[in-house]
């Protein structure tokens, strides 16, 4: 029996990488397809009805800004 652990990874682009990998996403969203990506060895598969948000964090020494996509499994 298979079941699935949590993970929490970061994987680091270059900035061609990323604007990359947004333009795919983004034409995704904009057709209404699924968006399939590949993060550390492990392929994701985003569906098209996933809910996007922006995250915006701050403390004294660092802000970060999260692209978000959310899904429910089926």
């Amino acid at each position: 029996m298979h079941t699935e652990s949590n993970r929490d990874v970061t994987k680091s682009y270059s900035v061609s990488e990323f604007i990359s990998k947004l333009r795919r996403l983004a034409d995704a969203l904009e057709t209404g397809a699924a968006f399939e990506i590949q993060v550390q060895s492990e392929r994701i598969y985003v569906p098209k009805h996933a809910t996007c948000s922006i995250e915006h964090e701050r403390s004294a020494s660092v802000e970060e800004l999260e692209f978000q996509i959310t899904w429910t499994k089926e």
